[in-house]
């Protein structure tokens, strides 16, 4: 069924808006940890699941719902999705101890997963000559939200308390019916499930990142078996979960790879200026939070902008844009470390603008090589990257930041001093995007050559 042009603006904008609820709900918590911990009188060790254990069922979600979607028509997996987040929202605002909360949360993650696995699916499916921007409105809502998040965390922790931020996802329920209407209807494809991959996959994902948030190496051992497991297993049943084929195709991979690092870069960028601020600025968080503040805004207009431009220039040229502002932006954060804060906010703001378009050119260069059956697992994979990159980052780096002592600046642009850390963080970041610049650059010269 082809739906009208009504419908798909009308599609878009709530897409838009339920994206907007469900990347807030990620990061807004964050800044009210401290009032969580105090409410329940936890340890850091056990508040911090809070965060953990969202983000786990999160991206395990991301791929199954991708999965699901290949199988179950979109209208019902995202009726479930937002009914499990809306439910998850309530019970948090209501929580009377932490394990309600943890349930909470966890119910939330299972059912917000959905909203942006979809929200890649739906331009893939349903839209063909403005796909390209669709995916920069959607990748610009999300970028333009991970800046809002902590503030509107910070303005609602502190004005009422930590369970009101309960209330913002949980009017998502509101969007059912319209869902309904404006998505078309589609029939239930008679495929059989391959439950057993799905379970390695899971084990797979969530023991690698409980070992690279909590380093417990037995962990690092659980995932490589259950991968070993997985590669052994898809190859030799009629319909698994990740098709082989999807894995072998170079240009999958290599534009998968490209986002990985170019996406770390910006988790890590994310990560580490909240903790330089601090301690640098000796900022508060509604501070740090106005810092990101313009560039999350910039990366809401450009991403649009970008969106438009992949339909005229194409994936690849607005892909090498996008790394080039990243590296360029973290660049420059790393030579005006310890500066004046109009020049660091200057180069967060050119590396905010690279992120809403890296999202977009990745998403629609994806889509135009997947086939119809290839779509729902292969945007599946790239949202499960994401999340994996991000808690690399955040891991690797978060270690680094404990090494104390560091006063050696490897920037020849940027003097040597207590500062120095988060020089030379950054420009390892820069050297990252470089590197997916240039190896993405290779890969689709040589390509067009041959």
């Amino acid at each position: 069924m082809e739906m009208s042009p009504s419908h798909k603006k009308n599609l878009v904008r709530l897409l838009a808006i339920l994206l907007t609820f469900t990347v807030i709900n990620g990061t807004m918590f964050n800044v009210t940890i401290p009032d969580i911990a105090e409410s329940f009188n936890l340890m850091p060790s056990q508040v911090s699941w809070v965060m953990t254990g969202y983000i786990l069922v999160y991206a395990i979600g991301s791929v199954m719902y991708g999965k699901l979607a290949d199988v179950i028509p979109l209208k019902r997996l995202l009726t479930i999705g937002i009914v499990l987040f809306s439910f998850g929202s309530i019970l948090g605002f209501l929580s009377p101890n932490y394990t309600t909360l943890l349930i909470a949360r966890i119910l939330q993650a299972l059912g917000g997963a959905a909203i942006p696995a979809l929200g890649f699916i739906i331009p893939s499916r349903y839209f063909t000559h403005d796909r390209g921007k669709v995916f920069g409105i959607i990748s610009s809502t999300v970028a333009f939200a991970s800046g809002v998040g902590p503030i509107a965390g910070g303005l609602i922790g502190g004005f009422l308390d930590w369970r009101f931020l309960f209330l913002v996802p949980a009017s998502a329920a509101l969007a059912i019916p319209l869902f309904r209407r404006w998505l078309p209807d589609e029939e239930v494809r008679s495929q059989k499930i391959d439950y057993f991959g799905a379970i390695l996959v899971a084990i797979f994902v969530a023991s690698l990142l409980l070992f690279v948030t909590m380093l417990i190496w037995s962990l690092l051992l659980i995932s490589i078996i259950a991968f070993a497991l997985l590669v052994f297993h898809i190859n030799r049943v009629d319909s698994p979960f990740i098709d082989p084929v999807l894995l072998k195709n170079r240009r999958y991979t290599i534009t998968i790879f490209t986002s990985f690092l170019g996406t770390s870069v910006m988790f890590g960028l994310i990560f580490v200026l909240p903790i330089m601020m601090r301690d640098l600025y000796d900022a508060t968080t509604l501070g740090i939070g106005l810092l990101l503040f313009p560039g999350a805004m910039a990366a809401g207009i450009f991403g649009r902008f970008g969106g438009t431009l992949i339909d005229k220039k194409g994936s690849i040229y607005v892909l090498r844009i996008a790394l080039l502002l990243v590296a360029i932006g973290v660049f420059f954060i790393s030579v005006f470390t310890s500066s004046s804060l109009f020049l660091l906010g200057s180069a967060v703001f050119i590396a905010y603008i690279g992120f809403p378009l890296l999202q977009s050119a990745t998403a629609n260069l994806l889509s135009h090589m997947l086939t119809k059956e290839e779509t729902g697992v292969g945007m599946g994979l790239f949202n499960l990257c994401n999340f994996i990159s991000g808690a690399f980052s955040s891991a690797i780096f978060g270690s680094i930041l404990d090494l104390e002592g560091m006063t050696f600046s490897i920037n020849p642009l940027n003097a040597h001093g207590d500062h120095a850390i988060y020089s030379n963080l950054y420009l390892v970041l820069s050297i990252i995007a470089v590197f997916a610049l240039f190896m993405f650059f290779a890969f689709y010269n040589r390509s067009k050559k041959a």
